[in-house]
């Protein structure tokens, strides 16, 4: 059973920065693609960015610049530094990973920004 933890949302003024934090647990085999998606209160869940095991990362445009994905160097963990953030960043934020061809998601975090 794998297991997909998020942490480190919370309450930020705009301008401020928070760090998200992902671990995967559970199998033996490593996570080819992580990814952290986000949900706003009446809006379609968007992918924020993602990365794979080769390194390569994608951004969403609304985040470019400002968001970095990176893995680290425990197995199967990511991490999502948000800076500048604006209260249009405002969502729960979920944590994606692939493993073995399967998807699994934690539960999410939230992240407010107030203006």
């Amino acid at each position: 059973q794998v297991h997909v933890v998020e942490s480190g949302g919370g309450l930020v003024q705009a301008g401020g920065s928070l760090r998200l934090s992902c671990a995967a647990s559970g199998s033996i085999f490593s996570a080819n693609i992580m990814a952290w998606y986000r949900q706003a209160p009446g809006k379609q869940r968007e992918l924020v960015a993602r990365v794979t095991s080769g390194g390569s990362t994608n951004y969403a445009d609304s985040v470019t610049g400002r968001f970095t994905i990176s893995r680290g160097s425990a197995k199967d963990t990511v991490y999502l530094q948000m800076n500048s953030l604006k209260p249009e960043d405002t969502a729960v934020y979920y944590c994606q990973v692939r493993i073995a061809g399967i998807y699994y998601q934690g539960q999410g975090t939230q992240v407010t920004v107030s203006s």
